[in-house]
């Protein structure tokens, strides 16, 4: 959560003190000094190749238009976006949080076929689609409002904590719904 933060809070600093300019080139080398230090300690080098990457879009971006507040464009847009995407899956009966957690474990599609499991994963995708929809109006406001060092504070408090909070809304879905579909005999009883 801290790696993901360094960024954008580094951006906003170096920005305010020295520029555009300077907010790049140190949040390109809090994200570099990151990856490489996930690489170090042997962990996993896709996240670090994908914060890098990130960060050097926004940076990209920001340094195409010369406005710092278009560091956040991108992951305003995407935060619309995957509340789209999220709120449209449950229109079309195949909400995302039941299709990723159940794809990710290999379960099948027992779950979509019974009416309350799928509504149980129906109320962890509709408030993964909140989440996305509060970040989005609350980053797109503090855009307009040219409120750059605000949309750095928004982007953290908004990052990780909310999506702790639908990452627990989902964990109590997949709960209700194994519940249900043991009951009904639908999927193995755990031993």
């Amino acid at each position: 959560m801290v790696y993901s933060a360094l960024p954008a809070l580094a951006f906003v600093v170096a920005n305010a003190m020295g520029g555009l300019a300077v907010g790049i080139m140190v949040a390109l080398g809090v994200a570099v000094i990151i990856g490489v230090e996930r690489v170090v300690r042997k962990e996993s080098v896709s996240p670090a190749l994908g914060g890098v990457f990130g960060v050097a879009i926004a940076a990209g971006v920001a340094w195409w238009t010369g406005s710092a507040k278009d560091y956040f464009l991108l992951g305003i847009w995407l935060s619309l976006a995957g509340a789209v995407l999220f709120l449209g899956s449950v229109a079309v009966r195949r909400p995302l949080a039941g299709v990723i957690w159940n794809s990710m474990t290999g379960k099948g599609q027992a779950w979509r076929e019974e009416p309350r499991s799928r509504f149980y994963f129906d109320i962890a995708t509709v408030t993964l689609a909140l989440i996305f929809a509060a970040r989005f109006a609350v980053q797109q406001y503090l855009y307009t409002q040219d409120e750059v060092g605000s949309l750095g504070v928004a982007k953290i408090l908004m990052g990780y904590p909310l999506l702790a909070v639908g990452l627990l809304v989902t964990a109590w879905a997949v709960r209700a719904s194994d519940r249900r579909l043991r009951a009904l005999g639908l999927i193995e009883t755990k031993r």
